[in-house]
C-alpha cells in the first residue's frame, strides 16, 4: 500500500492560498485516477482505490498544516508501512521559485511545519516529499502571511498548468519509486 499525503488547511478561506498546493494536486490525482470522492474520516479527508495493482490511499489532514502529523498518525501506524518507500508527502515551498517542482527521498523539512510536523509523527524525516514552489514573500510581508494568502492568478495558472504532470510523476512514484521521479520530474 502507498500513501500520498498532500498538506494543506481545511476550510474555504484556504482553498485558493499557496499553502495548500498539495492539496490541489491531490484533488486533480483522485480525478484523474477516478477514485471517486474524498470522505471524512477523523482529521482526514481520504480517497482510496488501485493503481497499476498497488493499493493507494490520497490523505489530506484536515487539522491545519502544523497539525499533520497526528491527523496521518492513524495512517502511518502499520507496522508494514515503510514512510521511506510508502509514503509520500507533498507540499508547498515559499524557497522555490512559483512553478519549480522538487522530490526528494527525505532530508530536513527546511523550516516547513507540516513537513516537521509528520517527521515528528514518522520518528525520522526519511520519508519522500514533492516540493511545489509558491515563490517566496516579498521583504514587507512575513512568511505566514504570504502562503495563507492567494497567489496572483498568474502564479496559481502557472501551478494549475503542472497539475497533470504532476499527476503522472505521483503515478511513477507508485508504480516505480522516488529515484525515477526525481530524474524525470525535478527542475
Amino acid at each position: 500500500m502507498k500513501i500520498v499525503a498532500g498538506l494543506g488547511n481545511p476550510g474555504p478561506e484556504y482553498d485558493a492560498t499557496r499553502h495548500n498546493a498539495g492539496w490541489w494536486v491531490l484533488d486533480r490525482v483522485c480525478r484523474d485516477w477516478g477514485f471517486g470522492p474524498f470522505r471524512r474520516e477523523s482529521a482526514l479527508l481520504m480517497a482510496e482505490g488501485q493503481r497499476e495493482g498497488t493499493a493507494v490511499i490520497l490523505a489530506k489532514p484536515t487539522a491545519y498544516m502544523n497539525r499533520s502529523g497526528p491527523a496521518l498518525r492513524p495512517l502511518l501506524s502499520g507496522e508494514e508501512l515503510n514512510p521511506s518507500a510508502d509514503l509520500l508527502v507533498i507540499v508547498d515551498d515559499a524557497a522555490l521559485d512559483v512553478g519549480r517542482v522538487r522530490f526528494r527521498p527525505g532530508g530536513s523539512d527546511g523550516g516547513h511545519n507540516g513537513l516537521r510536523s509528520v517527521a515528528s509523527v514518522v520518528g525520522s524525516d526519511e520519508f519522500p516529499r514533492l516540493r511545489i514552489g509558491v515563490g517566496c514573500p516579498p521583504p514587507d510581508q512575513g512568511m505566514a502571511d504570504w502562503v495563507l494568502s492567494e497567489m496572483p492568478s498568474e502564479d496559481e495558472e502557472r501551478i494549475a498548468g503542472l497539475l497533470p504532470e504532476l499527476c503522472e510523476a505521483v503515478g511513477l512514484w507508485v508504480s516505480d519509486g522516488i529515484a525515477p521521479v526525481m530524474n524525470r520530474y525535478n527542475r
